[in-house]
C-alpha cells in the first residue's frame, strides 16, 4: 500500500496538479482556498514552474486562457466571489474549447457572506458559470483523498474533451485534514494539434478565439459542442450508491453533506427505518440513471444540502417527479448535523413532511 501523508484538502489539491503536470498556476487569495494559492507559490519555482499572483481575479482567468491556448495544463483557484469575477473568462474558455480546471472552495453567500463552508454555487457551476451556451464538467469531492483524486482526473477529463473542469468543494473539504495517498495513476497527456505553440511552416497557423461574426459558423460551434457534451454524459457520469437496493427513502448529497448524511443513514437503519444514499461525484453530468432506477422502488427523496436547496431540482428532474423530493438543509455557512438529518428521515418515515 502507498505511503500516505497528512494534508489539508486545499494543499491536497495543489499536490496533485503538480503530480498531474501542472507547471501553470494564476490565482488571488480569498478565503476558504488561500492554502492552494501558498502551497503554489511555495512549491512552484522549485520545479521550474511558474506561479503568479494576479492583480484580480479576471486578470487570473485571463492568464488561463493564455497558456491553455498553448496547450498546457494551468490552473486556478478561488472561492465564490472570486469564481463569479471569473465568469466572463470561463465563457471564453468554453467558446474557445480550452481545456483548464478551476477550483471554487465555497463560502457563504450572496455577496461577501462569510468565510464558512457552502454548497450554494452548485447553480453556478452546472449551469455554465458565465454567459451563453455551454457547460463544464463539475467534480464534487467528499474527502481529502478525492480532493487528490479528482483534482488529476479534472485535468485528464478536460485535455480529452476540450473543456473546462471544476472542483466544487465546499470549505469544509478545503481545510480538514485527512491522510492522503499520492500514488496517482496517470494518463497519457493527448496529442494537441490545436495548440498555438508556434510553426515553421510545418502546418497551418492554429487560432483560438471566441469571436464568430457569421451566426451561421456561431450556431454550428454550440451544436458541435453540445453533441461533444452528449458523448460526456454518456461517457463521464460518476456517482457513489450506499444501501440503495432495498431503500425506501433515499438521500441525495454530495460533499461534506454526504459525510454527515452517511451517519444517519447508518443511524436509521439501525431503528429499522430503510434509507439509502446516492451521492453524485459528478454534478455535471448530473448522474440521472441510478435516481430513475431507485425511483422505481424508493417513496421519497431527501435533498441534503448547505444552501437553500439547488440540487433537488436536479434531483426531480431525474426522478422525473414520480416521488416527493424534500429539502433538509443549512444555509449562509451551518451545515447539517447527522441528528438533523435523521430527524428529516423520521419525519418522511412517519408519513409526515420534511
Amino acid at each position: 500500500m502507498a505511503d500516505k501523508v497528512l494534508m489539508k484538502g486545499n494543499e491536497a489539491i495543489a499536490e496533485a496538479a503538480i503530480h498531474a503536470g501542472c507547471r501553470h498556476y494564476f490565482g488571488y487569495p480569498i478565503t476558504p482556498q488561500t492554502e492552494v494559492a501558498a502551497y503554489m507559490a511555495k512549491v512552484m519555482p522549485k520545479i521550474g514552474g511558474t506561479f503568479l499572483q494576479a492583480e484580480s481575479e479576471i486578470a487570473a482567468i485571463n492568464m488561463v486562457y493564455g497558456v491553455a491556448s498553448c496547450g498546457l495544463r494551468v490552473m486556478t483557484s478561488s472561492s465564490s466571489p472570486g469564481i463569479s469575477l471569473k465568469g466572463e473568462g470561463l465563457s471564453y474558455l468554453a467558446g474557445s474549447d480550452l481545456p483548464a480546471l478551476v477550483v471554487n472552495v465555497q463560502r457563504g453567500g450572496p455577496g461577501l457572506g462569510g468565510i464558512q463552508p457552502s454548497q450554494s454555487d452548485y447553480f453556478q457551476a452546472t449551469r455554465g458559470g458565465g454567459h451563453g451556451d455551454y457547460h463544464m464538467i463539475v467534480l464534487a469531492p467528499s474527502s481529502v483523498q478525492e480532493m487528490a483524486e479528482l483534482t488529476v482526473k479534472g485535468f485528464e477529463l478536460a485535455d480529452k474533451y476540450r473543456m473546462t473542469a471544476m472542483i466544487l468543494a465546499d470549505g469544509t473539504m478545503g481545510q480538514m485534514m485527512e491522510p492522503v495517498s499520492l500514488d496517482f495513476e496517470l494518463e497519457p497527456v493527448p496529442e494537441k494539434p490545436w495548440a498555438t505553440t508556434g510553426t515553421k511552416m510545418a502546418r497551418e497557423h492554429n487560432i483560438v478565439n471566441s469571436l464568430y461574426l457569421k451566426p451561421d459558423e456561431l450556431e454550428k460551434g454550440n451544436f458541435d459542442r453540445y453533441e461533444r457534451y452528449k458523448i460526456v454524459e454518456a461517457n463521464e457520469t460518476r456517482y457513489e450508491e450506499y444501501l440503495t437496493n432495498d431503500a425506501d427513502i433515499v438521500i441525495a448529497a454530495f460533499g461534506i453533506a454526504a459525510r454527515v448524511s452517511r451517519n444517519a443513514v447508518n443511524e436509521a437503519r439501525r431503528l429499522g427505518i430503510k434509507v439509502g444514499m446516492i451521492r453524485p461525484i459528478t454534478l455535471w453530468p448530473f448522474p440521472k440513471a441510478p435516481f430513475e432506477k431507485a425511483a422505481e422502488h424508493a417513496k421519497a427523496f431527501i435533498s441534503v444540502e448547505l444552501s437553500m436547496g439547488q440540487m433537488i431540482e436536479d434531483v426531480e428532474l431525474a426522478t422525473k417527479c414520480r416521488v416527493p423530493v424534500s429539502l433538509c438543509n443549512r444555509a449562509g455557512g451551518m451545515i447539517p448535523s447527522p441528528a438533523q438529518v435523521l430527524d428529516c428521515i423520521k419525519k418522511i418515515a412517519n408519513g409526515g413532511n420534511n
